[in-house]
């Protein structure tokens, strides 16, 4: 999906404000343009894993036209996004992996001491990374 996100041009004594209009409350910013388009890919990628994780809608993107007369973007620089939904999504998959027998007894134990699966177990322990 591709964001439109509006950004108030910075100096050398501001940084570059970023603001995602069709996400509420998601804003960033960045030293350079550069950094605040890159900083507002961060910023979209965990506004939208908060609202996932919460079970709630992922709001659509709509055309930097409908935006671009908003008044309080007046001035503002525009740029797009593009976000890989599929990389936030919680659709359980089935994967094949090769381990060694050592790590995989290792993984065992700590899941059956944890009162876990395999699977539950790897996931949770990733998930905190």
């Amino acid at each position: 999906m591709k964001y439109p996100v509006a950004i108030e041009p910075g100096n050398d004594k501001q940084a570059f404000g970023v603001v995602v209009p069709d996400l509420p409350g998601c804003f960033s910013a960045g030293d350079t343009l550069d950094e605040a388009i890159d900083n507002a890919r961060e910023a979209i990628d965990l506004w939208l894993e908060t609202v996932i994780d919460d079970g709630g809608p992922v709001p659509d993107a709509r055309p930097i036209a409908e935006h671009y007369h908003d008044p309080a973007f007046a001035g503002w620089i525009w740029a797009v996004v593009e976000i890989d939904l599929a990389s936030l999504s919680d659709k359980t998959e089935r994967i094949n992996i090769t381990l060694p027998s050592r790590v995989l007894r290792r993984i065992d134990k700590a899941a059956l001491a944890a009162g876990e699966s395999r699977s539950g177990f790897i996931a949770r322990r990733m998930l905190a990374v």
